[in-house]
C-alpha cells in the first residue's frame, strides 16, 4: 500500500522523474526573500558569493526532482538532506559570521546537541513515518533540521582560535554521532521504514538495499567534512603559533 503523500507528490516511476520539479510558489517565494535578505544583509562579495551559493543549493534540494525521488526512496531523502545539511548549510554560514562578543565555546556544544537531537529523532522510524503525511511534519523536520545544521557550522566555522580544542572536539563528537546514525541504517538487518517498503522495487533496490544506500550516505560524508572542519581549525592554530613565535 502506497502511502498518503503530502508534499513532493506521489511516489515517482522511472520515465517521469525529470519531469517532476517541485513547483511549488510558496517555497519558492520564500526561499528568494532569504536569498535576497541575507545576500542584502551580509557584507563583502565574497560572503554575499557564499550565500548566494548556500540558498542556490538549498533551493535545488527542493525544487529539484529529488524531491519527488526522496518520496520512493529512503537513499535519496538521506541525500537531500546531507545536500542541506553538509553543503548549503556551511556555505550560508560561511556568510553570517558571529560577532567576536559572541564567540565562545559554550554556545558550539549547545549548537551540537540541538543537532544531534533532532538528527536522531527525526530518522527515527516513526517521526520519519510521519512526514509523508503531513505537509506541517515534513517541514518542521526540515526547518528544525537545515537550522540546527547552520548554527552547528555558524559555530564550527567562526570561532576563537583559543577555543580551536573544543572546538575540534564538538566537531569530532558531532562527525561520530552523524557516522553512528548512518551505521546503524547501513547494518540494520531488515528496512526500519514503512514509508518505502512499497515504493523502492521500480528503482531496483529492495526496501534494505535502499535503507542501507541511505546509511552510507549518511556515513561517510559527514566524515570528511567534519575531518575538513577539524584540519581548518587546527590550520588556523598552527597559524596563530606561528606568529607568535615570529614576533
Amino acid at each position: 500500500m502506497v502511502p498518503r503523500i503530502a508534499y513532493c507528490g506521489a511516489p515517482p516511476f522511472p520515465g517521469e522523474l525529470l519531469h517532476r520539479f517541485n513547483l511549488d510558489p510558496v517555497l519558492i517565494a520564500v526561499l528568494a526573500l532569504l536569498t535576497l535578505a541575507h545576500c542584502v544583509l551580509v557584507r563583502g562579495r565574497k560572503a554575499r558569493t557564499y550565500a548566494l551559493c548556500g540558498w542556490l543549493v538549498a533551493a535545488a534540494a527542493f525544487l529539484s526532482p529529488l524531491c519527488a525521488l526522496s518520496v520512493s526512496l529512503f537513499s535519496a531523502r538521506i541525500a537531500q538532506h546531507m545536500i542541506l545539511l553538509l553543503i548549503a548549510a556551511p556555505l550560508i554560514a560561511l556568510a553570517w559570521p558571529k560577532p567576536l562578543s559572541q564567540r565562545g565555546a559554550r554556545t558550539a556544544w549547545i549548537a551540537a546537541a540541538a543537532f544531534f537531537v533532532v538528527l536522531w529523532f527525526w530518522h527515527m522510524p516513526v517521526p520519519y513515518d510521519a512526514t509523508f503525511s503531513s505537509s506541517f511534519v515534513y517541514w518542521l523536520m526540515h526547518v528544525s533540521l537545515f537550522g540546527s545544521g547552520i548554527a552547528l557550522w555558524r559555530e564550527l566555522l567562526h570561532h576563537r582560535r583559543s577555543h580551536t580544542g573544543e572546538i575540534l572536539l564538538v566537531s569530532t563528537l558531532s562527525s561520530m554521532q552523524m557516522g553512528l546514525l548512518g551505521a546503524l541504517f547501513t547494518l540494520a538487518a531488515r528496512p526500519l521504514f514503512l514509508a518505502h517498503l512499497s515504493t523502492t522495487a521500480a528503482w531496483g533496490y529492495t526496501p534494505l538495499q535502499d535503507q542501507q544506500l541511505g546509511g552510507i550516505l549518511m556515513w561517510v560524508p559527514g566524515i570528511v567534512l567534519f575531518l575538513w572542519v577539524g584540519l581548518r581549525a587546527i590550520q588556523r592554530l598552527w597559524s596563530t603559533l606561528e606568529e607568535v613565535n615570529s614576533v
